[in-house]
């Protein structure tokens, strides 16, 4: 028998129902149960045509992955799900709690409270290699299906109200395109019903899969991981730029915010005496600075002991900061280190079991979209 579906899987889901005659309109129904009765069978969702249960009882599975261990760090605001597929493999969603009363709005704080953002993978591992990233380190095993990376949302779900999602976990997301547009147009309908305002997707840098974004998903948020302001930095420390020059990427950029008529999230880490000085932060400033950017700083998580690279100190992130504010007038935050005792934080997802180390306190933290500046 081949190997059961999730029914998650949106366009092999929908393609049997055409196939057998039943209404694509049940899919939501299908899928909120699903959400909402956690170890449910498919045969116990009500009110579906009697020729779709013998369909989803041969193809279809409700869930096909498991969560095999949750790990939540000491400052409460981390929580990371290791997932097991059905093929064995183990993939990496982190949760992330913040307060939007901690951001400011206009000189106020924020309404609101506490509210969570999901960190997805896309693929087993990545062939992208950056050497500053754990999972680069795993090398590519495989693409997840649209259904794996929806049932990352379902797991997720059921631990937190998850109102934001990115695509910032393990794997490149725009190398599994079509899966990813799937999962994300299942997120944005019932019963997620997630905004694509709210989803945001990272990218090395994929220029034919960028050129197509804005189509296939208006309003979703674009998060490009530059990481060097000029392509020789870049190939040393990303050994995929050299198949995305920095001069063609940076006008696909230009014409995906002509288009979409949105800002693009830049993420920069910050690597000490690689790519950290203050002629970096000119060089950045230049080459960003007839666009509309938000640049997220992000110190430099250590990978153990085989790391090559070392973290800024913070007075160079706040001095490179300053100059891109200052000279530039470029949107600039710095990514808050969040679950590094979990090994749920930024560069650290890689299949391992964390360690117990402590971590400071310190509650919940503002999002990077509530950083007015």
């Amino acid at each position: 028998m081949a190997t059961p579906r999730s029914v998650f899987d949106a366009a092999e889901l929908r393609a049997h129902f055409n196939d057998a005659g039943i209404n694509p309109q049940f899919l939501p129904s299908i899928w909120k149960y699903v959400l909402q009765n956690p170890g449910c069978e498919l045969d116990d969702i009500p009110d579906l045509p009697s020729a779709a249960y013998p369909l989803l009882r041969s193809k279809f599975k409700a869930l096909t992955s498991t969560v095999h261990s949750v790990f939540h760090s000491t400052d409460g605001v981390t929580t990371k799900l290791l997932i097991r597929l059905q093929n064995g493999a183990l993939v990496e969603a982190v949760i992330m709690t913040y307060d939007t009363r901690l951001g400011k709005y206009g000189g106020k704080p924020r309404p609101g409270g506490p509210r969570s953002t999901l960190c997805i993978s896309s693929q087993v591992g990545c062939k992208m290699g950056c050497k500053f990233c754990a999972t680069g380190t795993m090398g590519f095993k495989s693409n997840l299906t649209s259904g794996e990376i929806v049932e990352q949302l379902v797991h997720a779900s059921r631990l937190s109200n998850i109102r934001n999602v990115v695509f910032m976990g393990m794997g490149e997301p725009l190398n599994n395109y079509t899966v990813l547009v799937e999962a994300v147009r299942v997120m944005t309908g019932s019963p997620f019903q997630l905004s694509t305002k709210k989803i945001t997707v990272s990218t090395v840098g994929i220029i034919h899969a960028i050129n197509k974004l804005h189509n296939d998903l208006p309003g979703l948020n674009l998060a490009v991981s530059l990481h060097a302001p000029v392509q020789d930095i870049r190939c040393q420390i990303m050994p995929s730029a050299r198949a995305f020059p920095l001069e063609k990427l940076m006008t696909a950029l230009q014409l995906y915010q002509k288009n979409s008529q949105q800002k693009i999230f830049i993420e920069y880490i910050m690597l000490d005496g690689v790519n950290d000085e203050e002629q970096h932060a000119h060089q950045l400033g230049k080459l960003l600075e007839t666009f509309q950017v938000v640049v997220n700083l992000i110190p430099f998580n250590p990978i153990g002991s085989f790391s090559q690279f070392r973290t800024s100190s913070e007075q160079k992130v706040s001095e490179f900061q300053k100059i891109l504010r200052g000279t530039y007038n470029i949107r600039t935050t710095v990514r808050k280190q969040m679950g590094q005792d979990i090994s749920g934080a930024c560069g650290q997802l890689v299949v391992n079991q964390p360690d117990k180390r402590s971590h400071v306190n310190t509650g919940l933290l503002p999002d990077i979209e509530d950083l007015h500046i």
